[in-house]
């Protein structure tokens, strides 16, 4: 059934849409299934993303009719499809009339994705405006609460050294306590890989008090701040809750020191607005495992990574991880710091329409995969800048002279690009920088040719 007539209004034009400020407006990638029509199929997917069904329904009134997600523009050469979707056709809380991410996801990402008549459709961007935008909750806080913690400023205050304990899972209390203190020695974050929790041979409770014990014996010999991310995921929302209590009471006097990680993706919208509601002054670090299922470039179906980011600061994440650009060991290129700019900025442009964040606090970016000393001065230069939290696991625990070695040789990578020193003439005066490039030998070849002659270390 041809419902273009009800669902399509190409005649809408963007900019009334915007200026009119009632529509949440998104763009999709779609192509139809061989012999179905570009704006019919446009149609009944805007149908089924809201009043609609494949046929006429005896329930239909006026007013029902009045809150019809739209079609307003198509390219069927680009497989270019644009919907206005009405605000009121979201769910709100009835304890505060907040909106929620969920009731986004089911219309505009929900059945309109099993179709039989699309062959595939995925969301590239999308629009919220003002007064809608206002009833997300937003990040209660994001990286500058760790420079305050940190003794930096609280503007530009500059890369979070950080690491991800490896082996991810294995380990068993004391042996992961003791790997968090001797990073702490050399740097100043560490993130809980998301895979661990309460396993039968790291029981959450004695591995959490003994890295509380371990951040206090780095802090005393170092005379510096450290900071933790401890993963809180699970299904339940009380376990998330009594995990969170359990580990802010352990660390104690630290406990702002602590950050906690939740698995955004595959524990979902509920998760992490249990953290944010329910520890509202702790960094609410969302954790992204599992988002390649949905957007990657291989993936025809979905939404894109930007859109994962946009809903992540909707939701109220202090900082999310956006991959390492090209730089690191996972996909992607270097064009994606628009997607860090839309999570950093009051103001950016995406694919296809420009959002004004308001009052929004920003979410802070968060780099891992594959970085080591040697790659982050061309990943600052690309982005611009290097307000970041930045976590090396290999890059830290690769160094040929451990860990505490790692971490300072990630700090001396940030300090010669700041100060725009060549990196082989700053690792000339810096041990552990120089001992990055042997240990990350065939970056360093890749990056930095000629590096032995001017270190002088043999091949």
């Amino acid at each position: 059934m041809d419902q273009s007539k009800r669902y399509a209004n190409l005649g809408l034009g963007e900019a009334e849409l915007i200026r009119g400020g009632r529509h949440v407006l998104c763009a999709y990638r779609m192509k139809p299934k061989a012999g179905n029509s570009y704006l019919a199929t446009a149609a009944h997917f805007a149908a089924e993303s809201s009043t609609g069904t494949n046929v006429e329904v005896c329930t239909t009134d006026d007013f029902t009719r009045g809150v019809d997600a739209l079609v307003y523009q198509i390219d069927e050469a680009a497989e270019l499809m644009k919907i206005a979707y009405p605000v009121d056709l979201f769910d709100r809380n009835i304890i505060d009339g907040k909106a929620m991410i969920a009731s986004f996801l089911t219309l505009t990402i929900g059945n309109n994705q099993g179709m039989s008549d699309v062959e595939y459709a995925k969301m590239v961007d999308f629009y919220v405006p003002p007064d809608f935008l206002s009833l997300f909750d937003g990040p209660a806080c994001n990286i500058s609460q760790m420079w305050r913690v940190l003794g930096r400023p609280e503007v530009d205050g500059g890369m979070v050294t950080g690491t991800i304990i490896k082996p991810k899972l294995g380990l068993r209390p004391k042996p992961f306590a003791d790997a968090c203190h001797q990073f702490w020695l050399g740097g100043d974050f560490i993130k809980n890989d998301e895979p661990q929790g309460n396993q039968v041979f790291a029981p959450l409770k004695e591995t959490i008090r003994l890295v509380a014990d371990a951040m206090k014996r780095a802090q005393d010999i170092t005379g510096q701040a450290k900071l933790f991310s401890a993963n809180i995921t699970a299904d339940d929302p009380a376990e998330m809750i009594a995990r969170g209590h359990y580990i802010l009471e352990t660390f104690g006097e630290n406990a702002s020191h602590v950050a906690f990680l939740v698995d955004g993706f595959v524990a979902g919208p509920t998760a992490v607005t249990t953290c944010r509601r329910n520890f509202p002054g702790t960094f609410l670090h969302y954790h992204r495992a599992g988002h390649g299922a949905v957007t990657s470039a291989q993936s025809k179906r979905g939404y894109t990574v930007l859109v994962h980011m946009k809903m992540a600061r909707l939701l109220g994440a202090s900082g999310i991880h956006t991959g390492t650009m090209g730089y690191g060991k996972m996909e992607g290129t270097a064009d994606e710091k628009s997607v860090a700019y839309m999570l950093e900025r009051a103001q950016a442009d995406g694919p296809f329409y420009h959002q004004d964040w308001g009052s929004m606090l920003a979410c802070t970016p968060i780099i891992s995969g594959g970085m080591n000393a040697l790659r982050l001065p061309g990943f600052f230069s690309n982005l611009g800048h290097s307000n970041v939290i930045q976590t090396s696991g290999g890059g830290a625990f690769g160094h040929k002279d451990g860990a505490v070695a790692g971490a300072l040789s990630l700090r001396q990578a940030h300090e010669a690009w700041a100060k725009g020193i060549d990196l082989v003439r700053y690792a000339e005066d810096h041990t552990e920088l120089r001992g990055a490039f042997e240990s990350f030998a065939s970056d360093a070849d890749q990056l930095y040719p000629g590096w032995r002659d001017r270190l002088r270390i043999a091949a």
